[in-house]
């Protein structure tokens, strides 16, 4: 960090329609917001200077977040509710800052340090019940490897090491909710509805729609605790 810079790291919602925009997108949207708040941003240096921000693991297009982060760099220190006022203000619908707060230099990158991914599936279908769909769930998990392809190369999970808790699974709303936390990384992260789909498909259970929603991402301790970077 820069003498005299000062790096803030914003806790955001991204819900409703907006969960379709891209991680691009995202970045642009949230990166307008700051400059309508007409805060002390930072400069990048180099060839291209641009507003100094950083941003946690990507969403996929179509997953809602509950808990999404990003940092920007301020010039002159502002308190972090203040700015977190600002913020709220000038943020668009669906796409909105709900905590704030002040990091040290040395606190690793979102992108290093969120290496957990806690999230949330809807399921809906005639005759889901909860039951059947965990069953149809482990039966994939115990295989202990999961395969899918994404341009054309073929990726390949470790299943204990890529969902290191169980899953919960329940009945709601005349739909099934499945809750799973898959570990990310830089190689590629299991999408939870990607495994949720299969373990279906191969139970031969139909499913009419599902919709995912990244409730949080974590940090592991070298102690394997879980926590939250703000």
């Amino acid at each position: 960090m820069t003498p005299g810079e000062f790096r803030l790291r914003v806790a955001y919602r991204k819900t409703g329609r907006l969960r379709h925009l891209s991680h691009l997108e995202v970045v642009h949207a949230l990166e307008r917001m700051v400059r309508r708040a007409r805060l002390p941003f930072a400069i990048t240096q180099g060839f291209s200077p641009h507003l100094k921000a950083a941003f946690g693991p990507a969403l996929p297009v179509g997953t809602a977040g509950e808990r999404e982060y990003f940092d920007v760099w301020l010039t002159k220190y502002t308190a972090a509710t203040e700015v977190l006022r600002v913020l709220v203000a000038s943020a668009p619908a669906h796409l909105v800052p709900f905590e704030a707060r002040y990091v040290a230099d040395s606190v690793p990158s979102l992108t290093a340090a969120l290496t957990i991914g806690s999230y949330e599936v809807e399921i809906d279908g005639k005759g889901l019940d909860a039951s059947s769909v965990q069953a149809a769930l482990k039966a994939v998990l115990t295989t202990g490897e999961f395969s899918i392809v994404h341009k054309g190369k073929t990726k390949f999970f470790d299943l204990a090491r890529s969902v290191p808790k169980d899953a919960r699974v329940t009945d709601r709303d005349g739909g099934v909710v499945v809750e799973l936390t898959v570990r990310m990384g830089p190689q590629g992260s299991l999408r939870p509805e990607a495994l949720i789909r299969h373990s279906l498909e191969a139970a031969s259970i139909t499913a009419s729609a599902v919709r995912t929603t990244r409730l949080e991402t974590l940090v592991e301790g070298d102690e394997g605790v879980w926590s939250r970077p703000v």
